[in-house]
This record gives structure tokens, C-alpha cells and sequence, in this order.
């Protein structure tokens, strides 16, 4: 398990337990954290899963495939930390992980 700290545009925090092996996406999901739909079902097939990493975590939550930055392309408001948090699959090392959701997915 992970602890990870979803935070919401106005500054309201969930920290929930995900566990190894699912992505933030499905840990967001679990917990109906609001702001990511996750219209596609984890597909990486749209946006509605966007995030902003924490700067100190965006070297650990792996490689940007060229899919994924294909789909931010229909996200708004895209950071250079945006992600698609179907694509980052938690492990021990994301323990203690932060994302932000940014205010157009509410």
C-alpha cells in the first residue's frame, strides 16, 4: 500500500491507501476522490484523470509514453507536471505521493 494525497483545486485533501499494482487513477476511483472521472476507464483514451504531480515526485512516477502525451493534448490547463493518473501505476516508491487536481475537471 501507498499513501497518496489527492488534493482538489480549493485546497481539500484526501489521503488514501492505494495498493501496489493499481494506478492513481483506479486509487482515485476506489475512494471517489471528485475531479477524476475517469471517463475512459483507464484506457488512456481521454482526459478526465489529469493531475499535476508534486514537483519532488515527478522523477518516480515513470516515463511519459508518447500516448499519454498525445491525450493531455485534450486536457486543460496542462502543466510541464501534468500527467494522466491511469498512466502511473503505484508502487512502494510512490508511497507518500502528492497530485493535485487542477479546476476544470470539477
Amino acid at each position: 500500500m501507498a499513501k497518496i494525497t489527492y488534493i482538489e483545486f480549493d485546497g481539500t485533501e484526501h489521503i488514501v491507501d492505494v495498493a501496489k499494482g493499481l494506478t492513481v487513477m483506479e486509487g482515485a476511483v476506489k475512494n471517489m476522490i471528485s475531479g477524476i472521472d475517469a471517463d475512459c476507464g483507464g484506457a488512456c483514451a481521454c482526459a478526465t484523470c489529469h493531475v499535476y504531480v508534486d514537483p519532488d515526485w515527478i522523477g518516480k512516477t515513470g516515463d511519459v509514453s508518447e500516448m499519454e502525451t498525445s491525450m493531455l493534448d485534450f486536457a486543460e490547463e496542462v502543466k510541464q507536471n501534468s500527467r494522466l493518473s491511469c498512466q502511473i501505476q503505484v508502487s512502494d516508491d510512490l508511497d507518500g505521493l502528492v497530485v493535485r487536481i487542477p479546476e476544470a475537471q470539477f
